[in-house]
């Protein structure tokens, strides 16, 4: 058997083209494959194969083939769109636990841009959402580690570890002057994706969704019902709080809409083959049509988006906030022999009216910037007797104090100015919003024409 023998000619390159500082050499010598005619199926694997032979055999260091065979999967799958990517069978074990609603990390929904991971949406009550991670973050390092060149993958997998140990994020912000340093201590992630339910006001309710899981839509019911049962049977009006929810299962996304709708398409699905996949509503709305106000922002997106463009274009529900994130394609789990597994996107959503978030958003009926807003209150205001302690009431029942009392009397976070004005600092604005509009509907609803 002849040894192959490679001489080795260096290439000369004009300086304005190494600037990377490559050395670069001609490999003379190999002997080439006879590779299949163009047309056939086989050729693309055969020059593969060829390749992945002259790397292992020619490469500096000693690769593993199965760390080459999966970056080479992960580049063509990264390729195709920032959501497509490939799990092996430990990462495909960890997202079917992720979708159970527990599993280890620090809380973040990430995506890839411009070679960087940029959050999604921070989890709420997660070690990220508490150490001050926000929507729009681009996390650039990873402790001293450049994210650059990594895949999505890989920068989840580094962020992930054991809870206890620290990891600090280096992100770019919006707005920031220099680069931020975020040190955040792991833990173990239990997501609860229905939370926060309360009466916001008498006869307003107040539910939160934080991503949707299997038990979302389950779970939603009981929450509303509960609602109901504290407002004596029947609810005012609702909140459903989308704000930084990065999505999760459709099928969660179509049922948490068909709570609300009697009928009608919530959401279509189209292939690039043109195969169209409509799911409706059935009958029954779990508010007997009482008003809505959904709550959004850039970090709803995908699951979120579906709910918020069907109660939209149904006419079901005003939404308020700041536009949403603009994720319209669906991407499917498609698992493999050896128990790794595909995400795969196959598939892009239409709202109810036909329309494709995809980069572009749903815009809220009424647009309202998450600020803190400050009310001013006169520090003068004239008490009235239904202002006072203990006042009597037609009935002759001791009263309370009034809320004009309450909210002329200085609160701890209430900053009081020279001239005696108190400034206030309303911590939700968007909230307060969407509790005065319902309170609105209400009240209209409450008068009687002369």
């Amino acid at each position: 058997m002849k040894r192959r023998l490679f001489s080795r000619r260096f290439l000369i390159f004009p300086v304005a083209l190494i600037v990377g500082g490559l050395a670069l050499q001609m490999l003379e010598g190999h002997e080439a494959r006879a590779v299949p005619h163009a047309s056939s199926p086989f050729a693309a694997l055969a020059k593969f194969s060829e390749i992945l032979q002259v790397v292992q055999e020619n490469y500096v260091d000693d690769v593993a083939e199965p760390d080459l065979i999966k970056g080479a999967i992960n580049g063509m799958l990264e390729s195709l769109d920032p959501h497509s990517s490939y799990m092996d069978t430990e990462e495909f074990k960890e997202m079917q636990v992720e979708t159970k609603g527990e599993f280890g990390g620090l809380g973040i929904e990430v995506t890839m841009e411009n070679g960087v991971v940029k959050v999604v949406s921070p989890i709420e009550d997660t070690p990220a959402f508490r150490a001050g991670v926000q929507t729009g973050d681009l996390i650039i390092k990873l402790d001293t580690t450049a994210v650059r060149g990594m895949t999505l993958n890989e920068a989840v997998s580094r962020m992930r570890g054991k809870p206890g140990s620290t990891i600090v994020l280096t992100v770019v912000r919006q707005g920031a002057s220099s680069t931020l340093e975020i040190p955040i201590i792991r833990d173990v992630i239990k997501i609860h994706s229905v939370k926060g339910a309360k009466m916001e006001a008498p006869g307003i309710g107040y539910v939160r969704i934080t991503n949707f899981q299997s038990h979302t839509t389950e779970d939603l019911q009981k929450a509303i019902e509960g609602l109901k049962k504290e407002a004596g049977g029947k609810l005012d009006g609702l909140v459903l709080d989308l704000r930084n929810n990065p999505g999760g299962l459709l099928n969660q996304a179509v049922g948490v809409s068909d709570l609300f709708l009697n009928e009608g398409v919530v959401v279509s699905t189209r292939t690039r083959e043109g195969e169209v996949d409509r799911m409706s509503a059935n009958p029954g709305d779990i508010l007997d049509g009482a008003p809505m106000v959904v709550l959004i922002n850039g970090g709803s997106a995908s699951a979120s988006e579906i709910v918020s463009g069907a109660l939209q274009d149904h006419h079901r529900a005003v939404l308020m906030g700041v536009r949403s994130f603009g994720k319209g394609s669906v991407q499917t789990i498609m698992p493999m022999s050896d128990g790794s597994a595909l995400r795969l996107t196959t598939a892009r959503y239409y709202t109810a009216s036909g329309r494709s978030i995809q980069a572009k958003g749903i815009d809220p009926d009424i647009e309202v910037a998450a600020v803190q807003a400050q009310t001013r209150v006169p520090a003068n205001h004239s008490i009235q007797e239904a202002d006072l302690e203990g006042h009597l009431t037609v009935e002759g029942e001791a009263g309370k104090q009034g809320a004009a009392a309450q909210d002329a009397a200085p609160q701890d976070s209430d900053e009081i100015g020279s001239d005696g004005t108190i400034t206030r600092t309303i911590e939700d604005f968007q909230l307060r919003r969407a509790t005065d509009l319902l309170q609105g509907f209400k009240a209209f609803q409450g008068m009687k024409p002369h």
